[in-house]
């Protein structure tokens, strides 16, 4: 049986403010942004040729047995792309705030490209959500 990740819930508090950042900023596109009932509104953006969305939601009950997330409190969440110097003109060019880009080396975190697997850049959405993009040798489906 396979068990794919689809969706991660990302915790905000203005989702029309996140709609934009994730949407507009992060080139996202938006999948959905209904009320699917009264008082409780879900959006879904997916990062372009991901097969992962991110819901961004108001008004939705916890699950039993779990806890609400605070806006702000995600982070490590990661996406890859091929080359991380375009990914971050991209992002940049966008109106995101990017860092630049760091590799991990025998003092941790330098800045500049590092080896295949170890070239990174971080930015966090406008409640503090953090997101690692990572550059990737080749597309998922070749490796």
């Amino acid at each position: 049986m396979n068990w794919t990740l689809e969706v991660v819930p990302v915790p905000v508090t203005d989702l029309d403010r996140a709609k934009e950042f994730y949407g507009d900023k992060c080139g996202f596109k938006v999948d959905l942004d209904s009320e699917v009932a009264p008082g409780v509104r879900i959006i879904q953006l997916t990062p372009p040729g991901s097969r992962c969305s991110i819901a961004l939601e108001n008004g939705l009950p916890t699950a039993p047995g779990q806890k609400q997330m605070a806006p702000g409190t995600l982070h490590g969440l990661q996406v890859c792309v091929l080359d991380i110097a375009a990914a971050r003109d991209e992002l940049v060019s966008r109106g995101v705030e990017v860092s630049a880009v760091h590799h991990v080396g025998p003092r941790g975190w330098t800045e500049g490209r590092g080896e295949t697997w170890n070239s990174f850049m971080f930015f966090q959405d406008p409640d503090g959500n953090g997101w690692t993009v990572q550059e990737a040798p080749s597309e998922l489906s070749e490796r």
